[in-house]
């Protein structure tokens, strides 16, 4: 096997937008150069980000084909071209039109090229040096998986590690323990199973492993099933593949208007309340108990990656914090700390969270490391929270699961609501969310949101 490299995936499309970004302003300066030549790049950025993200520009996958790449640069041309056509006609010394005709064929010529060349280079790299690359597992019967193994074997430059190949015959329950032990001993990334060869509990067990230990499910289907319209497809060269599950903030769209959204809302508090409110908490909390203005934890993040939560110390200093879960009549919580928990002033500094870009004003409630190694193998589906942001708020907690864990069945029911939230966010369910969020704190609910 390979030894697997650390991936870099997560930084191309930002390093993309960028260079994009330099391209095509770099070039309106010398090409068409304007009077008010910094809102010119403001309004063209901003034109070529909104048209990217409507268009899908940036959406390229190690599976996408190149002529894939040149449609999406053809739709993304015509439409920022015909807004630089539009913009020049509220210019009183507009450029002519053939001029910006021009100067839209070599930005986007360019930026064609430089996209091309990046998708081909990462190609290239994973052939020569093996990096950028996902282990994956195949199950299922020979005939139906054959195809999408030799596309693995035949194609590495794509990144994709075929590391093993469980058949499916007469003894199935076998073969699918050990492709699951497999998955898990030698930590791979994705597992693809013929659908077709699985029984319904089969699927879902399979399904409820790959949830529960964060690893990406992709199912090969059969012609002759009928899928449902909410099944995602990709395709491996012509073999199609489907993944059951689609994260919504996972879309380019989404994912800018939710940051957006998180951005503007969080400076927002951060300028109107916590400006004037830090100073007066560091008095209050200080005045009663030695010790920081903030209790800092590290606490789970999106994909499970550990962060420094900020909340107003509500405790005296002990050495159990970061094990031990707070109750309702915990000795350690202050007088000051039972006034900002009841009325949830502690978690305030959690905006400077959501403005770093470590969790969302809306999402799954981060937990603290110990509780989410405790439940990430005792409760079901618990770890598919850690697909997105967590969040201040969420729409569990204005069900009524926030605080203190009393039984399993606390948990169990916060994984239900985070999981509903999360295959059906949509920007106005954030809203709504914070809305019910701030009735149940001016109403004084203790433990309703």
């Amino acid at each position: 096997m390979k030894t697997k490299v650390g991936r870099y995936s997560v930084y191309i499309r930002p390093f993309s937008y960028w260079i994009d970004l330099i391209i095509i302003n770099v070039l309106s300066i010398y090409l068409i150069p304007h009077d008010n030549q910094f809102w010119y790049v403001i309004l063209i950025s901003a034109a070529w980000i909104l048209t990217a993200i409507y268009l899908g520009f940036y959406e390229i996958y190690r599976y996408t084909k190149s002529i894939a790449i040149a449609n999406k640069t053809i739709k993304q041309a015509a439409l920022f071209g015909l807004f630089c056509l539009i913009l020049e006609l509220f210019d009183s010394e507009s450029n002519p039109p053939k001029r910006v005709v021009f100067y839209i064929v070599v930005a986007l010529s360019l930026v064609f090229f430089v996209k091309v060349s990046i998708y081909y280079f990462l190609r290239k790299y994973r052939v020569w040096y093996g990096g950028n690359f996902r282990t994956v597992v195949l199950l299922g019967n020979e005939e139906r998986i054959n195809p999408l193994k030799h596309f693995f074997t035949e194609n590495p430059d794509y990144g994709y590690n075929l590391t093993q190949v469980f058949l499916l015959k007469e003894a199935n329950e076998e073969s699918i323990k050990r492709c699951l032990s497999f998955v898990t001993e030698e930590n791979i990334d994705e597992i693809y199973c013929s659908i077709a060869d699985l029984s319904p509990e089969q699927i879902a067990d399979i399904i409820d492993f790959a949830d529960n230990n964060f690893k990406t499910l992709k199912f090969i289907p059969d012609e002759k099933q009928i899928l449902s319209s909410n099944v995602k497809f990709e395709f491996y060269d012509y073999i199609p593949v489907m993944s059951l599950r689609n994260i919504l903030q996972e879309e380019d769209f989404n994912k800018v208007i939710k940051r957006i959204f998180d951005l503007v809302f969080s400076c927002f508090i951060i300028i109107t309340v916590l400006s004037w409110l830090l100073p007066i908490m560091a008095v209050l909390i200080k005045l009663e108990s030695k010790g920081p203005l903030f209790f800092v934890q590290k606490r789970s993040g999106i994909n499970s990656k550990n962060f420094n939560c900020y909340k107003f110390r509500s405790m005296e200093l002990n050495d159990s914090a970061d094990m031990k879960l707070s109750s309702k009549n915990d000795v350690r919580i202050t007088k000051v700390g039972k006034f900002i928990r009841k009325t949830s002033i502690d978690e305030l500094p959690q905006f400077f969270n959501v403005f770093l870009g470590e969790m969302s004003v809306v999402g799954p409630r981060p937990h603290m490391i110990s509780v989410t190694d405790l439940y990430a193998t005792k409760i079901d589906k618990f770890m598919v929270r850690h697909f997105v942001k967590p969040g201040i708020t969420g729409l569990a907690q204005t069900k009524g699961y926030r605080g203190e864990v009393e039984t399993d069945t606390d948990i169990i029911n916060r994984v239900k609501y985070d999981i509903f939230y999360i295959e059906n966010w949509s920007i106005l369910l954030d809203i709504k969310i914070i809305f019910i969020t701030i009735f149940h704190i001016l109403r004084g609910d203790d433990k309703a949101y």
